[in-house]
């Protein structure tokens, strides 16, 4: 009775085991606390070109106008300058077949009339610098024949002077005859013919006093066509710089005309090159925004997508402004392609499978929504990225950082801290000043 006690007081023996069990997971997870653990910076994303050119890009229309024909059809590789769709005016200022050569036409009649109007102008000036030179000429001439006027007009004074001496002689000789014949002394014969000599004298300084006079009106008249010589040809130099100044300005208008119809000859002639719709890089077609023949599209309109072709690939990635401060270019990361199986343990890296070396080549140094954009590219010194790789499909990534205690990080993790920065060893800073120079390649 006694042993029969004793066995039911006993432990049960699947208690026992049960509590070695437990005693083992605990102490196991103890020393788990322990193990080594690679802390990360986890980030999701998509891939992208690292390069603006490598990026899809839309192909737009730059004028507007109604879809004739396709070219190339959606997923075929279309090289640099090649024909996608072809487009026809709607604009009626352009339908005119013969545009460019009805401007053409307008264009040469316009430069021919400017040269014309140039030749009048040329010979303008040359009108104005004959006036110039008839002007010297003229005035030279009339100085002249004042000079003329005065030296007539010197000489008819003096025979006036003399004249007037002889009829001052002949009034004497006559008295004297007179005295004479009255006396008896002389005939009225000689008498008479002493009066003549008088008149005669009379007759004679009145005509040199007329011819005196007449001289002095001329010589005024010379003094006045010289001064009315330098207005009448002051007039006429005027008229014809003002005609001069017309046709220059008419000339800069036909010149202004011409350059107006030059532009628009010419971007008429650049806009007949966009009626064809091509391809501004090589890549494949993706995908046609617009359906159909006849359509029409506005200027800036997107007609179809292109892929660039063979780009430099990079996983876009966003990290939270917490973790900014312990990425750098250059630093290393692990990455998981949608659509490649893998295995991961983000905190020990070694473990994972199926992951992709990377590396930091851009952080932006601005945030979107508390975000901070960052480009990873293609670690060279590591495994290749898979070839089949596209251009939108997601990624993510893990920075890898210091190695803590397990115990460190969950309780780390727990405190929402952030993780530890990376010593500065002379390994650690060999090995970043490598990855600067690599980032800095791929920015390159």
């Amino acid at each position: 009775m006694q042993l029969e006690s004793m066995k039911q007081v006993q432990t049960p023996r699947q208690g026992r085991i049960l509590t070695y069990w437990i005693a083992g997971i605990f102490l196991v997870l103890l020393l788990c606390l322990f193990l080594p653990w690679t802390q990360n910076i986890s980030s999701q994303g998509i891939l992208t070109a690292l390069t603006p050119q490598d990026r899809p890009q839309t192909v737009e229309a730059i004028i507007p106008g109604r879809i004739e024909a396709w070219h190339i059809m959606e997923g075929t590789l279309v090289n640099k300058g090649d024909t996608i769709a072809t487009l026809s005016e709607i604009k009626e200022k352009y339908m005119d077949p013969n545009l460019l050569s009805n401007l053409n036409e307008q264009l040469e009649a316009k430069q021919g009339s400017a040269e014309a109007t140039e030749a009048k102008a040329k010979a303008m000036q040359e009108q104005i610098q004959a006036l110039r030179e008839g002007l010297v000429f003229s005035l030279q001439k009339a100085r002249n024949k004042v000079a003329q006027t005065r030296l007539k007009l010197q000489s008819d004074s003096m025979d006036v002077v003399a004249q007037r001496t002889e009829l001052a002689i002949a009034e004497a000789q006559f008295a004297r005859q007179e005295n004479l014949y009255q006396q008896g002394l002389k005939s009225l014969t000689e008498l008479e013919q002493r009066r003549l000599k008088l008149q005669e004298a009379q007759a004679k300084l009145l005509s040199l006093q007329n011819k005196y006079d007449a001289t002095r009106a001329e010589l005024q008249n010379a003094r006045t066509e010289l001064n009315s010589l330098q207005a009448e040809y002051a007039d006429k130099i005027a008229k014809a710089e003002a005609e001069l100044n017309a046709t220059r300005s008419y000339v800069l208008g036909t010149q202004a005309e011409v350059a107006k119809l030059q532009s628009e000859y010419n971007s008429t002639q650049i806009r007949s090159q966009y009626y064809y719709v091509v391809a501004p890089q090589a890549g494949y077609l993706v995908r046609t925004l617009k359906a159909g023949i006849g359509e029409t599209v506005k200027e800036g309109e997107a007609l179809a997508t292109i892929m660039p072709h063979n780009p430099q690939l990079a996983a876009e990635l966003y990290i939270d402004a917490l973790d900014l401060p312990l990425l750098k270019p250059g630093d290393d990361m692990r990455l998981q392609f949608e659509g490649w199986p893998a295995l991961v343990f983000s905190g020990w890296p070694g473990a994972s499978f199926g992951t992709f070396g990377g590396e930091v080549a851009v952080i932006d140094n601005t945030g979107t929504n508390g975000k901070y954009r960052v480009l990873v590219v293609q670690d060279p010194r590591q495994e290749e990225w898979p070839d089949a790789l596209r251009v939108g499909s997601g990624v993510e990534g893990w920075a890898m950082l210091n190695t803590v205690p397990v115990w460190y990080e969950i309780w780390r993790q727990l405190n929402n801290f952030p993780a530890d920065y990376t010593g500065d060893t002379k390994a650690g800073a060999k090995e970043s000043k490598e990855k600067k120079e690599t980032a800095s390649t791929y920015s390159e």
